[in-house]
């Protein structure tokens, strides 16, 4: 699903790259919306075949896909009371529900049949829960070949997840370039500055606003602070998860500790990673609005973290004009997303259509990427070399142009048959 300006998205999302009667079989690498959140308009438009994912994945989608519907039905209400035109939702409720039906979850290392002469496995991608790479051996006049998708790739060293597994013996390979073009800081310097900005922001009595996807990040960012306050980091002001999806999606992970890295000392020592004394979930409407009636220091984590929409659009609007609040950004912001301008510190933010002054504090932690940076991306492709002394095109997608290009000639500089193709090309190998 895409995001940003309300039209040209709207436009995007309902052009399908294929006919629905073309579609064989869907499988799916993770569940965040990006990748999955136009799977219920196909079925809207008459698809009825095997949707294809890891277990998490399956349980993810449920919750995610099911709020997708509930936000564009809403977005569609509420630009109808403003005047402001109607965009009918790609989907409804009953789709999202079909959907569902459709899905079927596989573990990780266990090969499937997609459809006779392609077989498919799933490889841990370390991503979020449950993401994936996805190996495709397609057999055609009795020889295979094995085209990788890599999925949206992971970082070694985050919490909860564990490291991504490379693919071994790639003849091709479809992969993602999100941060092709730029390092992370280290996943410790990034704790170390979270900590740092709660200590400042709750000495001048404000508000650390998070805006967090609902998945992954929101959980990282409960386990990081959980560490902190064990470790006497912070100071002891309560945290609050401000978001009913984040909260079901909490609930799923808590569910598949199989998936977690055993090699996290707190993941090994501590029963419940997502409970403890200064963390509050708030799912009711009404205990949301009391927030802004509260006092003192806080950490509100809500979705979406993009600022799109969700309950951080609220706090953004009672809190950006504040100086003592700090709204921290800890992930991607794609182009024309509210988000996007936050990060680039507009003077005025246009909220719920007003006006409001962007007086807060704006720290970007980019440490907490869920996605590979430029050296992580490279030495994940080295380690596909290994295995693959046959590997051919290297095919880049999920990033935006000038970042791909960029990474494109960096491959090459390194030896690779790079290609950043254009939607809609065919290639053969």
């Amino acid at each position: 699903m895409f995001q940003g300006k309300r039209q040209e998205s709207a436009d995007k999302n309902r052009e399908l790259p294929v006919p629905i009667k073309e579609l064989d079989a869907v499988v799916l690498s993770h569940a965040h919306i990006d990748h999955s959140g136009r799977l219920p308009y196909l079925i809207a438009e008459g698809y009825s075949k095997t949707i294809w994912a890891t277990s998490a994945t399956r349980d993810l989608s449920a919750i995610m896909l099911a709020d997708s519907a509930h936000i564009q039905e809403k977005d569609a209400e509420f630009l109808a009371k403003r005047h402001k035109g109607f965009i009918e939702p790609l989907y409804g409720m009953r789709h999202a529900v079909r959907t569902m039906d459709l899905m079927v979850g596989v573990p990780y290392g266990r090969p499937f049949d997609v459809v006779p002469g392609l077989k498919a496995t799933y490889i841990d991608a370390g991503h979020i829960l449950g993401s994936a790479s996805v190996l495709l051996d397609c057999t055609e006049g009795g020889k295979t070949k094995r085209l990788v998708f890599s999925g949206d790739i992971g970082r070694s060293g985050l919490a909860i997840v564990r490291n991504p597994v490379p693919p071994s013996e790639a003849d091709a390979l479809i992969m993602e370039s999100t941060y092709g073009n730029r390092d992370h800081e280290s996943v410790e310097g990034a704790r170390a500055q979270l900590a740092q900005i709660v200590r400042e922001t709750a000495a001048k009595g404000g508000r650390v606003l998070i805006p967090a996807f609902a998945v992954g990040r929101t959980q990282e960012m409960i386990y990081v602070l959980h560490s902190l306050a064990r470790e006497g980091a912070i100071p002891s002001i309560p945290i609050y998860v401000d978001s009913p999806l984040a909260i079901d999606a909490t609930t799923v992970f808590e569910m598949h500790p199989e998936a977690f890295d055993r090699s996290e000392e707190m993941v090994v020592k501590t029963k419940d990673l997502f409970r403890f004394d200064l963390l509050h979930y708030t799912r009711d409407v009404e205990e949301s609005k009391a927030l802004s009636r509260a006092h003192g220091p806080m950490v509100i984590i809500a979705a979406s973290g993009m600022m799109e929409n969700g309950r951080i659009l609220h706090h953004l609007a009672q809190g950006a004009s504040d100086p003592r609040n700090t709204i921290l950004v800890v992930g991607f912001q794609a182009e024309h997303t509210l988000g996007r301008r936050v990060v680039e510190k507009r003077p005025t933010l246009q909220i719920f259509g007003d006006d409001v002054a962007l007086h807060a504090r704006v720290e970007v932690i980019d440490g907490y990427s869920a996605h590979a940076d430029r050296t992580e991306l490279i030495s994940w492709l080295g380690r596909v070399k290994e295995q693959s002394p046959n590997l051919g095109p290297v095919w880049l997608v999920h990033g935006e142009a000038p970042v791909q290009d960029e990474f494109r000639t960096t491959l090459a500089a390194l030896g690779y048959s790079a290609d950043c193709p254009e939607p809609h090309a065919r290639y053969e190998f």
